[in-house]
C-alpha cells in the first residue's frame, strides 16, 4: 500500500482591518507569482489594485464574478466589462501583468446557473472579448471557456488549468428539507464539466511536464457542507478529479476557488498522491460576507477571512515550495500556509 506522508505549516496571521493593516506582504523570494480573485463589482469602491500591483505579480487569475451583470443582454454585459476595464487601478495592472481566468455565474449571466441558459454562447464572446483572447484564436472555436497556460522559467514550469464550471454543469438539487439552498446531488447524477471537457482536463494533467499544476475552478472544490454552489454537489465528480490527480501522478497540483465572499484554505489527502490537496479559496475582491458568523467546512484550516482580499502565491522551485496568502487592503497579510511538494 503506498504511504502518504505529508509536510505543511500553517501560520496564522489574523486581525480585524485595524490592526492587520499594519502587516505588510513579507516580500519572499520567488521564482514565480500568481496573484488571483473574484467577486469584484465596477459601482464599488475597488481598493485592491495598488496592493495587487505592489504584490509585483507575474500573472493576474480571475477567479469568476469578474463583474455583476447578471443578464442575457449583452448590450448590458459589454457596458459592464467596459466600465471595469475603465478602473484605473485594474487599467494600470493590464499594463503589467498578464491578465486570465474564467467566468462565474454573475458573469455568466445566470444566477446558480450552468448548461440551461439561453445566452452562454453570446456571454462567452463577450468574455473572451473583454479577455483580450485573439479573434483568430481557437477558443472562439470552443464551447466553454476552458483553457490551459503555460509558463516557462529557465528554473521550473508552471501549468494554469482553467476550468468552466458553467457551461456545461448541470441541474442542481435544491435543498427543501433545511434553510440551506442546496444539497448533494443523487451519487452519479449530473456533471460539472461535461465530457469533453473531462477527457481535456484529464489529458492535460497526465501529459504535463510542469513543476506545479494550478487548477482554477470558479467554485469551491472542497468545501462541501454550507448548502451553496460547491463540487460536493456532485460527489461523483469530486471522487472522479481526485483519481484523475492520482493518476496523473502531476506534480504539485493546487485548486484555486472563488464565489463565496470570504477567503479560506481547505485541505484533504488524496489516496495515492504523495502530497496534500489545497484548495485556495480567494473571493471578495470588493465585497464580502460581512455577516459571516461561521459555517462547516471540515476541511478548513485556520480561519476564514471575510473582509476585502486576494490570493498570492509565491512558487520556490529549488525547494518545490508554495508559500500561500491571504492579502487585504494595504498590502496585509491576514493568513499564510507553505506547503513543500
Amino acid at each position: 500500500m503506498h504511504k502518504t506522508v505529508f509536510y505543511f505549516s500553517f501560520l496564522f496571521i489574523l486581525g480585524c482591518k485595524s490592526t492587520s493593516s499594519k502587516l505588510k506582504v513579507v516580500t519572499k523570494a520567488a521564482d514565480f507569482k500568481i496573484a488571483f480573485g473574484s467577486c469584484n463589482k465596477h459601482t464599488i469602491d475597488n481598493l485592491l489594485w495598488d496592493d495587487i500591483s505592489a504584490a509585483k505579480p507575474d500573472i493576474w487569475i480571475w477567479g469568476g464574478d469578474i463583474v455583476y451583470a447578471d443578464t442575457d443582454d449583452m448590450g448590458k454585459l459589454r457596458t459592464v466589462y467596459n466600465a471595469q476595464n475603465e478602473i484605473q487601478g485594474y487599467k494600470n495592472l493590464k499594463k503589467e501583468v498578464p491578465i486570465i481566468g474564467t467566468w462565474d455565474d454573475h458573469d455568466y449571466g445566470l444566477n446558480d446557473g450552468g448548461v440551461e441558459f439561453g445566452a452562454k454562447h453570446e456571454s462567452q464572446i463577450e468574455f473572451l472579448n473583454f479577455m483580450g483572447v485573439a479573434k483568430d484564436s481557437p477558443r472562439r472555436e470552443r464551447k466553454g471557456v476552458y483553457f490551459a497556460h503555460n509558463y516557462n522559467m529557465v528554473d521550473g514550469k508552471i501549468k494554469v488549468i482553467v476550468l468552466d464550471t458553467r457551461y456545461f454543469r448541470t441541474a442542481l438539487t435544491l435543498d427543501t428539507e433545511t434553510k440551506k439552498r442546496f444539497r448533494s446531488n443523487t451519487y452519479g447524477e449530473g456533471t460539472m464539466l461535461g465530457e469533453r471537457q473531462w477527457q481535456w482536463l484529464e489529458a492535460q494533467l497526465k501529459n504535463s511536464k510542469a513543476d506545479f499544476n494550478i487548477i482554477v475552478s470558479s467554485i469551491q472544490f472542497l468545501s462541501n457542507e454550507h448548502g451553496f454552489e460547491t463540487w460536493g454537489n456532485f460527489p461523483h465528480e469530486v471522487d472522479k478529479l481526485k483519481i484523475i490527480i492520482e493518476n496523473s501522478q502531476a506534480n504539485g497540483v493546487v485548486i484555486l476557488s472563488g464565489d463565496r465572499h470570504i477567503s479560506e484554505f481547505s485541505i484533504t489527502a488524496v489516496e495515492g498522491v504523495p502530497y496534500p490537496l489545497i484548495d485556495f479559496t480567494s473571493s471578495g475582491l470588493t465585497h464580502t460576507y460581512a455577516e459571516y458568523k461561521g459555517e462547516p467546512n471540515p476541511f478548513r484550516v485556520g480561519e476564514t477571512i471575510s473582509t476585502e482580499s486576494f490570493g498570492l502565491l509565491h512558487f520556490d522551485f529549488k525547494n518545490k515550495e508554495v508559500f500561500f496568502e491571504i492579502v487585504g487592503d494595504g498590502g496585509a497579510v491576514l493568513e499564510e500556509l507553505s506547503q513543500k511538494y
